[in-house]
């Protein structure tokens, strides 16, 4: 007789306050990542936004190069490319409405770009002359996110805030494959579906978090499927169809926009640079894995399927390259004058009304500053 057997024994039961079970089947993606493109239903989506679509993808990879180019200059400091992978990139920066909120990882500037951001503001963290190079108000962009996955809860307490208020606001968070990895991931995504928050999970599965492969990560069927435990919907779409990552997107921003919670959408991907231009990529994985993803390009899925509907020929295709050298040589060109940088703006955006420790620190930058210039001068003056 085991103990709860005994007369009189405890036996607990759960109390009304308790959830009861619920069909998680709704919650599961599909066993396949969704793709539109090259298929019967790609005669669905609108010309304008596949013409969209093409022209933001042939401009993103021109930034991608011309970004990579101004790290060798020394122009940068670092860049994490987005090259293979701009389809995440534009859909993300595109599915939003202008009140809403983006929240980038630090290889999401293409995304930021898309969205309206000055493409030498959204460098500017990279370059070193400032932690954010834009006011994140204004954009409705959060500052580009280094540390791994810390962006969302940032985008969950936006979110619900918003919803609290009673403003009509959805938040957009981007992330990698490594950063489902970190304890941040499962607090947003436990916070947001608790509190049934408007925010949208967009996790970039590029394959490898630096250099290790998501195999050595997770042991999920795949990151979508995380959704499950969480109590949210997951979708695994392709992430280099642009077009079906658009309607995912567009489907989890409605949603959520609707009141139905958040949404967690994994796109598969790959990463066709390195992880920035200080790894070597030819450690951790071959050319032919490389290879066999370049024939998977987002470009060439989109531009194939838009001839197979006559919306594209090589005149179009060939002013979009032109407008794409034109921003490449407009962002060279303002790379490459050199920044004005005042140092006591370091004070500036740290508190509304700043402590008595930021007055002393300024004052002593100050008197050291003007203590420089003294010197200076009376070294030119010696001569």
């Amino acid at each position: 007789m085991t103990v709860l057997e005994q007369p009189g024994a405890y036996r607990p039961t759960p109390p009304p306050a308790w959830r009861p079970r619920v069909d998680a089947a709704p919650l599961l993606p599909d066993a396949e990542p969704y793709r539109l493109l090259g298929t019967a239903a790609a005669a669905d989506v609108p010309a304008d936004l596949l013409t969209r679509l093409h022209r933001e993808l042939v401009h993103g990879r021109r930034y991608n190069a011309q970004a990579t180019a101004l790290t060798r200059q020394g122009r940068l400091a670092v860049y994490p490319s987005s090259t293979g992978q701009e389809a995440c990139q534009v859909a993300a920066g595109l599915v939003l409405e202008e009140r809403d909120w983006l929240f980038p990882s630090y290889r999401d500037t293409l995304a930021a770009v898309v969205r309206g951001l000055d493409p030498v503001q959204a460098l500017t963290l990279l370059r070193g002359d400032w932690h954010s190079g834009y006011d994140p108000h204004t954009h409705r962009v959060a500052p580009l996110c280094t540390p791994l996955a810390t962006q969302l809860p940032h985008a969950v307490g936006l979110a619900h805030a918003a919803r609290l208020k009673g403003d009509d606001v959805v938040a957009l968070a981007l992330v990698g494959d490594g950063g489902t990895s970190e304890g941040d991931f499962h607090e947003a995504l436990n916070f947001a579906a608790v509190w049934q928050a408007p925010v949208v999970f967009l996790v970039q599965n590029n394959g490898f978090a630096i250099s290790v492969p998501l195999a050595k990560q997770t042991a999920a069927p795949s990151l979508a499927h995380k959704a499950v435990g969480y109590g949210m919907p997951g979708r695994l779409v392709d992430g280099n169809d642009a077009a079906a990552l658009h309607r995912v997107l567009d489907e989890a921003v409605r949603r959520a926009r609707g009141g139905k919670g958040p949404t967690l959408v994994e796109a598969v991907t790959y990463r066709i640079d390195a992880h920035t231009n200080a790894d070597d990529a030819t450690r951790y994985r071959t050319d032919a894995e490389v290879e066999a993803w370049r024939a998977h390009d987002p470009i060439a899925l989109l531009e194939d399927a838009m001839r197979d509907r006559d919306l594209l020929d090589e005149r179009s295709v060939e002013a979009v390259r032109e407008s794409a050298e034109r921003l490449a040589a407009d962002l060279r060109e303002r790379m490459n004058q050199d920044p004005v940088v005042d140092p006591m703006e370091l004070f500036e955006h740290v508190y509304a009304n700043k402590t008595s420790q930021l007055r002393e620190q300024a004052a002593q930058l100050r008197a050291e500053l003007d203590a420089e210039t003294g010197a200076d001068e009376s070294e030119k003056g010696a001569r």
